[in-house]
């Protein structure tokens, strides 16, 4: 089967690949590489190779919510990737998290229905979560670069515009310190698939403060200032 979307070819894409919803912030992140080469840019879909800390790495554009991931992570498979770390942004929704600090994800919940009952073809419920090994990896290496960040669960939402501060009220109470609309996903796909899977978000915005928001410098700043502890743990 030859991907439909990914338009790049076998030996093109690593085993190894960072995955991010925005195009701009892949192109951004492709910056940080030995010699980064453009393999696709089909549907905006951006994929750059290239080699960090002497090790091929692939960084790629994965669009917003669970179908648009779904569909990239089944393509870059099929083009021999094997090991996944969405590097995204989040909307904190518990008071004490600060703009531009990061998350280190540990579960995500999710709404059944849709593209889960389609993969998993009843109202089975499969635990979302990643790779225990990745994460650990991912945690030494934002403590080497003294990072602030936090361990914990998420909501993977499918409506981006339904969220408000009741929203936030009611998914904190269930245990989750932020949202976003791609980890349910990719732990998911990775755990009946056989792939390794992790996710590192930045905090944009915090619902449960009013929904105040991150400058766009002030989020690539600590976009690029996590990213080399990403691109460390995906390379060692």
């Amino acid at each position: 089967m030859n991907p439909v979307h990914i338009l790049a070819k076998k030996g093109e894409i690593a085993e190894r690949v960072l995955i991010a919803g925005d195009p701009g912030r892949v192109r951004l992140l492709s910056s940080l590489l030995e010699s980064p080469k453009l393999v696709n840019e089909n549907r905006g879909f951006l994929v750059y190779t290239g080699k960090y800390n002497d090790e091929l790495v692939s960084i790629a554009t994965h669009g917003i919510g669970g179908p648009s991931i779904a569909i990239v992570l089944e393509e870059l498979a099929i083009l021999g990737a094997k090991v996944f770390i969405r590097y995204g942004t989040t909307g904190a929704l518990v008071p004490y998290i600060n703009l531009g600090e990061y998350i280190i994800v540990t579960g995500a919940s999710y709404n059944q229905g849709g593209l889960f009952y389609q993969y998993l073809r009843d109202n089975a419920c499969v635990a979302s979560t990643p790779d225990f090994e990745l994460t650990n990896k991912l945690l030494t290496s934002f403590s080497k670069k003294g990072l602030k960040y936090y361990v914990g669960n998420v909501f993977s939402s499918d409506a981006f515009y339904a969220e408000d501060e009741e929203f936030a009220k009611r998914w904190s109470s269930r245990g989750n310190i932020a949202v976003e609309m791609e980890c349910a996903t990719l732990f998911m796909l990775s755990k009946i698939k056989g792939w390794k899977s992790a996710t590192v978000l930045v905090v944009s915005d915090n619902l449960a403060k009013g929904g105040v928001w991150i400058s766009k410098e002030d989020l690539e700043k600590s976009v690029m200032e996590g990213a080399r502890a990403v691109l460390d743990t995906l390379t060692s």
